[in-house]
């Protein structure tokens, strides 16, 4: 339970459901009092977001406890995020969140227990196919709030003890359904910021845990030719075009991030985009391995519009993906999505573009 709608939602419906439900709140990450405890601050982090739980809790009768796994949030999150910078890479942490930590370690301290299940407030679905006997990862019925691409590492050992009570339901379902409880996060705003780093800023989170991303050096242009100094690789990601604070005959963007060299590559609009990638880490949520070329539909971030692709293995851990169409602003770091229809194949890490 985030203290948010969401969950607070999911949480109810599983006691309509006739579930025993016990509520549980991560203790990940402190920030500032009165960061935590501003109604402006969207994120689920702290003192607020435990109270609102708690509140939740008492208005449903259920059990509510916090869970601490700030060192194992330490060590499975937050170290990646500084690494990635440090390579010149863009992570994300939630999706390490999701896989190390919610789904694994909360997932194990929940059996211990007694509980069958966990429950989130993710808009998703997990449906059981009786074919295949497998579990498959589905979007959730609102598509503008489908949180199903932050899922895509999760297995079917953990599929087969997972509900998204939520995910069958539209936002404003969600909360029609608060208001007509009477939850007291009703009309709570979302979540939209990464809970170690408020309002967006991870510069200043960075700088506080490693110097390499902020060391000062040269932008480039594609054919080597120095045009500007940068404030440091931790401050750009590729696609950005405001803050490089050079001038061009035409506007320029980030089109690459050499860590080896400090440097920043800047190019033209046309040089953002690309006809493949390679990804690593590669998971299948069904648990098979890919053995022969498959044709899906694959986001290469978040918000981006899924594309029609080619998935060429590699080997088990590893594949080449090629685009009908060049795709813009590949990012390193980022994650590939793979889905068919509306159902989550599986995913890896992007780790360079392909021209």
């Amino acid at each position: 339970m985030s203290g948010r709608v969401d969950s607070s939602v999911a949480a109810f419906l599983l006691q309509e459901m006739g579930f025993d439900v016990v509520g549980l709140t991560m203790n990940l990450f402190s920030l500032p009092k009165e960061l935590c405890q501003s109604e402006q601050l969207r994120s689920c982090c702290g003192e607020r977001a435990v109270e609102d739980a708690h509140r939740v809790a008492i208005r449903l009768g259920i059990p509510h406890f916090l869970v601490s796994l700030r060192r194992e949030f330490e060590a499975s999150v937050i170290a990646d995020f500084v690494r990635e910078y440090d390579r010149g890479r863009t992570p994300n942490p939630c999706i390490r969140c999701n896989e190390r930590v919610k789904f694994r370690i909360l997932l194990g301290r929940a059996r211990r227990l007694g509980a069958d299940f966990i429950a989130t407030g993710h808009h998703a679905r997990v449906v059981k196919d009786c074919r295949s006997r497998c579990y498959l990862l589905k979007k959730g019925k609102d598509r503008e709030k489908d949180q199903s691409y932050f899922l895509y590492r999760l297995g079917q050992a953990q599929l087969a003890r997972i509900l998204f009570p939520i995910g069958g339901h539209t936002k404003s379902e969600v909360r029609d359904i608060a208001r007509r409880r009477g939850l007291p996060v009703a009309a709570k705003p979302e979540s939209q910021e990464i809970c170690f780093a408020p309002l967006g800023d991870y510069s200043k989170f960075l700088a506080q845990r490693t110097s390499g991303p902020f060391r000062t050096g040269p932008i480039k242009n594609r054919e080597g030719r120095t045009l500007g100094e940068h404030k440091g690789i931790g401050h750009y990601t590729i696609g950005q075009r405001r803050g490089l604070g050079i001038s061009a005959p035409r506007p320029l963007y980030v089109v690459g991030i050499d860590a080896a060299e400090n440097a920043i590559i800047v190019g033209e609009e046309r040089d953002l985009y690309q006809k493949g990638l390679l990804a690593s880490e590669v998971h299948w949520v069904s648990g098979k391995t890919l053995d022969e070329p498959v044709v899906v539909r694959a986001k290469i971030r978040y918000k981006h519009q899924e594309a029609r692709a080619l998935v060429v293995p590699i080997s088990s851990h590893r594949a080449r993906v090629e685009f009908d169409r060049p795709q813009r602003a590949i990012t390193p770091g980022q994650s590939i999505v793979f889905y068919h229809r509306d159902v989550v194949l599986g995913g890896g890490i992007i780790s360079r573009a392909l021209g």
